[in-house]
């Protein structure tokens, strides 16, 4: 018989370019928040949502068109999903009352996060499953599929893993959703958003700035896919980084990708402002996309034209609110896989 990775890196080496694809299950609940819902479950193919539900739509949604076609063909797999998502809305609402007394807590806003899921990686084939979970930011306890047993990450956390320890039937039910449901239901994905996945967006450029005497940053948003690779230069070469900022790639809620890079001007005189130029090339294709630091292009609310600097970020915002702490959770998640396998 043919493994498992195998077979996957044999379907999905011709319809996805990337060594790494996750599958995430993101289960959020909070308490003392009043302008978010009690529960949030998305479901996130690396950084691209693809299916939602909340505790005051009470009804799973996908995110991507893609996602509604293969739905089409399996439509009990929405169906599934929502039911999955009523049940963990039931039993986060009593972790979180039973965290809050653990903790001593009583008012105030409080969040607890679940992210499970998989990665495949198709250079090795190897699949890694992952369950974590994580209260008010912080690493709480962990599923180590190697050991079969919990991790806990904080004192508070132990008596969770000693009762959950025990539970020998639902560490080998997990373990077995997450080293091969899991991918084969990536690989489902991938095949229905072949099309999709694989093509490249290029961004809307802008050149920022609050007032005449702030930074510059060239914001790029709208791109996909998330690779893409951002810097200011000078006459052909990298401008130093004690001159330039750079930001981590986020998330935009219709699935492409913003990034920015910022550049010190205060110590750039007048004259030598036209030698400066931002620079943003996405993985793949053929040419970068230059934008000269130019004062007449720059967008700015100073003094106080319609276009408002926030404005041009309040897309990350809206984000950060959907998912509140997934992204960070996300990145100490793949952070620490990374550690074990070197």
């Amino acid at each position: 018989m043919i493994p498992l990775p195998l077979i996957l890196l044999l379907l999905s080496s011709q319809i996805f370019s990337a060594e790494k694809v996750s599958l995430s299950y993101f289960l959020i609940a909070t308490s003392g928040a009043p302008h978010l819902p009690e529960f949030v479950g998305v479901v996130m193919m690396d950084d691209m949502p693809v299916g939602y539900y909340d505790s005051n739509i009470r009804k799973a949604e996908a995110k991507q068109d893609w996602v509604k076609s293969y739905l089409e063909e399996e439509p009990l797999h929405l169906k599934w999903y929502a039911a999955q998502c009523l049940h963990h809305q039931q039993d986060f609402n009593a972790d979180i009352f039973n965290l809050k007394s653990l903790f001593n807590q009583s008012g105030g806003v409080h969040i607890l996060q679940r992210v499970s899921g998989c990665e495949v990686d198709y250079d090795t084939g190897k699949v890694t499953g992952f369950n974590r979970y994580g209260y008010n930011g912080e690493d709480f306890i962990w599923l180590d599929l190697e050991t079969e047993s919990w991790v806990a990450e904080r004192k508070e956390a132990h008596t969770s893993k000693e009762k959950w320890d025990d539970e020998k039937v639902t560490i080998t039910f997990m373990k077995h959703f997450y080293l091969n449901d899991c991918p084969r239901l990536l690989e489902k994905y991938m095949r229905h958003g072949g099309d999709f996945l694989q093509r490249k967006v290029l961004p809307m450029v802008s050149l920022l700035q609050k007032t005449p005497s702030s930074p510059v940053t060239c914001y790029a948003t709208g791109f996909y896919p998330e690779r893409a690779e951002m810097f200011w230069r000078r006459a052909g070469k990298e401008v130093q980084q004690k001159l330039v900022e750079s930001w981590e790639t986020l998330p935009n809620h219709d699935g492409t990708f913003q990034k920015s890079v910022t550049l010190n001007v205060s110590s750039i005189p007048d004259g030598e402002w036209e030698e400066y130029e931002c620079v943003f090339k996405l993985d793949g294709a053929d040419d970068a996309m230059v934008t000269k630091l130019d004062k007449a292009v720059i967008m700015t609310n100073y003094p106080g034209p319609p276009w408002s600097f926030s404005a041009a970020v309040a897309g990350i915002v809206v984000v950060l609110i959907i998912l509140v702490v997934v992204p960070i959770i996300l990145c100490r998640i793949r952070r620490r896989q990374h550690n074990r396998n070197n």
